[in-house]
């Protein structure tokens, strides 16, 4: 037998006090959205969250979201938990913070280096190809210490390194839209012009490991 509910789709609604989030161990008192689905018991609403719980949200609550595949736009409650509120903002708003917040946790569900990741980029629109470079470019000339060993970790379509081949690198020259961040490279005697996306420090013990292989992942993810 159904429940009787008294929200209906769009009604703006308030969650109650003493609730918390059903996935993590905080209190959600005050979260306010506006009804998107309700169950055909009565029982569950889904509702989207306003622009103003959105910006008020903990960026480690995204953040841990994002790394566990969780929808933090909108959620899940018992029809108990909730009380009908008057919307405080449009659905235009929302989608203007929803865009805002996607932006500055891009990278959060790669966890911790996620994290390494926007700091580097932070304030960066991700949209923003050569922005994106050169920051990259920049912290690569402030953090990494050269030169250092690195092995080819992709295969080449030409050139005269391919996947295998152990390079010394000697320093950043330069950065491009499409190839990204460009080291100077020499095997043996030969110098060479390489993409450092496409290399990976041979000592994982190094202090240039970690930076260089966020820059690949990113890289490869962006």
């Amino acid at each position: 037998m159904k429940t009787q509910t008294k929200f209906k789709i769009g009604d703006s609604v308030k969650v109650k006090a003493n609730v918390k989030d059903p996935d993590f161990d905080i209190y959600i008192e005050g979260w306010q959205g506006r009804i998107s689905g309700i169950e055909e018991d009565g029982n569950l609403i889904h509702f989207k969250l306003d622009s103003l719980t959105l910006d008020k949200m903990p960026d480690p609550f995204i953040d841990q979201c994002e790394e566990d595949g969780l929808d933090w736009t909108e959620m899940v409650l018992e029809a108990s938990e909730l009380e009908v509120s008057k919307p405080r903002d449009t659905e235009k708003d929302v989608k203007k913070k929803i865009k805002e917040l996607s932006r500055k946790h891009a990278y959060s569900y790669l966890g911790e280096q996620g994290k390494r990741i926007q700091k580097v980029l932070k304030n960066i629109n991700p949209d923003n190809v050569w922005k994106n470079m050169e920051a990259w470019g920049n912290h690569f000339k402030n953090v990494l210490q050269f030169p250092f060993e690195a092995e080819v970790s992709e295969v080449q379509d030409d050139g005269p390194l391919d996947a295998g081949d152990k390079v010394k690198v000697v320093e950043v020259t330069d950065v491009d839209d499409l190839y990204g961040v460009i080291v100077k490279v020499r095997q043996g005697r030969k110098g060479y012009y390489f993409p450092l996306c496409d290399l990976e420090v041979c000592d994982k013990k190094s202090s240039n490991y970690t930076p260089v292989n966020d820059y690949a992942v990113w890289f490869a993810n962006r």
